[in-house]
């Protein structure tokens, strides 16, 4: 059975055979490129490693496109080496994204593949993404954006077709735990994954953790501060290998 958004999916794709993606290995990417392999386009996906994208969302993206049997292409972008990204003023995001998709653009273009899509959906609002500006700049088309699927529609959709992307939580890259107006280091970005990653090995999920000076701000959801301060004087000793003091928001 298939739904009315379904089926403009299967237009989009119909009407634009041959395309890239730029991929993530989020449930919006993932669910975009499923609907290219299942409408039988040309498609091939476009991840892009960088400083600001830990390790493990590079694995995910790279299991999920080979389950799918989707051809994938990894690229490299070096993010802090533009002033305009690692002074880290409000046009960041903006000034990253134009970046990492122009990499798309240039690879997909020599590739044969003319037009790049990516997972931007329904819900998403204009003003919430300063990314949102540079897809439109670059021409870049958002089929989920287009056929009015929402984030819910998506979680939903994923879920009946067994996708691994389903319920994994949305994920803002590393540089968003950066104060706005502080210089982005790489060590600053290592000390933030290495953070996070122990916090993830420690059983914790869907948190974020906020560079303050020397310091660092955890912001748990509700569900999860006990757990945390049962563990308290523990978890912090090690926190405190990558920064001085961690308060509990």
């Amino acid at each position: 059975h298939m739904n009315s958004d379904h089926i403009k999916l299967h237009i989009f794709f119909r009407d634009h055979p041959r395309c890239a993606i730029a991929f993530s290995g989020g449930a919006d990417s993932t669910f975009l490129l499923h609907a290219a392999l299942d409408a039988g386009a040309d498609v091939r996906a476009y991840y892009v490693k960088s400083a600001f994208q830990p390790a493990w969302e590079q694995e995910d993206a790279v299991r999920f496109a080979a389950a799918m049997g989707a051809k994938l292409t990894v690229l490299d972008a070096a993010v802090l080496s533009y002033p305009a990204i690692a002074q880290n003023d409000e046009q960041r995001c903006y000034h990253c994204k134009r970046t990492i998709l122009t990499r798309i653009i240039d690879q997909a273009t020599a590739d044969g593949y003319p037009v790049l899509l990516d997972g931007t959906n329904a819900s998403d609002e204009e003003g919430d993404r300063p990314g949102m500006r540079a897809l439109g700049e670059l021409g870049v088309l958002s089929p989920l954006r287009l056929s009015g699927l929402t984030k819910a529609d998506i979680r939903r959709l994923s879920r009946q077709q067994g996708l691994p992307s389903a319920d994994k939580p949305a994920y803002a890259c590393l540089a968003t735990r950066i104060p706005t107006g502080r210089k982005i280091t790489q060590d600053l970005l290592w000390r933030v994954e290495e953070a996070e990653n122990f916090l993830f090995a420690s059983g914790f999920m869907d948190f974020r953790l906020r560079v303050r000076g020397e310091n660092a701000l955890l912001q748990l959801r509700a569900c999860q501060h006990d757990a945390f301060y049962q563990r308290r004087e523990e978890l912090v000793a090690k926190l405190q290998n990558w920064f001085r003091d961690v308060s509990v928001d």
